[in-house]
């Protein structure tokens, strides 16, 4: 399945399936002084484009966990998705790890540039990679999307959030990273 986002600020997008239906709407409004509350609404298959009945929230916590809202119960970021750190052949990188549905464990990896989602055991067969939007200098222009293999359809909902949730934080490690690189002195 292959889903586009109509941003790269995973908060405030439209995710689209193959024929471009609507099938999440994720808003995060600005609020001076919190970080506040990313909600992802799930469309209904109805007549109407706009019925979003379903949704579930990340209420942002800069110190502690963040929470997860969803299906009337709350999860602690630092619980559900528990951070470890990984030691590749050539470099380090984050990983939040959480137990899906179906029993089986999961992981989202945090790169430079991407996240990928792939099952935490022997084979880390990939579940699902995002692919940043590109301006089309060299090769094709495309949107940003999220590819995700068929055995992730179950879950789909969850992917979404998990998903919004680690590329957040993926985006705010590569802002520090520039910040840190950038400027210069006279």
């Amino acid at each position: 399945m292959q889903l586009t986002l109509s941003s790269e600020s995973v908060r405030n997008a439209v995710i689209t399936n193959e024929t471009g239906q609507v099938l999440y709407k994720t808003s995060h409004p600005f609020t001076f002084g919190k970080l506040g509350t990313t909600t992802i609404r799930k469309i209904q298959p109805s007549t109407d484009p706009l019925d979003m009945r379903d949704h579930f929230d990340i209420d942002w916590h800069c110190w502690g966990s963040s929470i997860f809202r969803l299906e009337g119960g709350e999860l602690e970021s630092n619980v559900f998705l528990a951070e470890t750190w990984v030691l590749r052949k050539t470099r380090t990188c984050s990983k939040r790890t959480f137990t899906g549905p179906d029993g089986r464990r999961y992981r989202w990896d945090m790169y430079h540039r991407v996240v990928v989602l792939s099952l935490d055991d022997e084979s880390c067969a990939e579940i699902a990679r995002y692919h940043r939007a590109t301006l089309g200098i060299i090769g094709k222009k495309r949107k940003a999307s999220l590819e995700i293999a068929p055995q992730a359809e179950h879950m789909l909902d969850l992917v979404i959030l998990t998903f919004i949730y680690v590329e957040k934080l993926r985006m705010d490690k590569e802002t520090r990273r520039k910040r840190g690189t950038s400027g210069g002195g006279p």
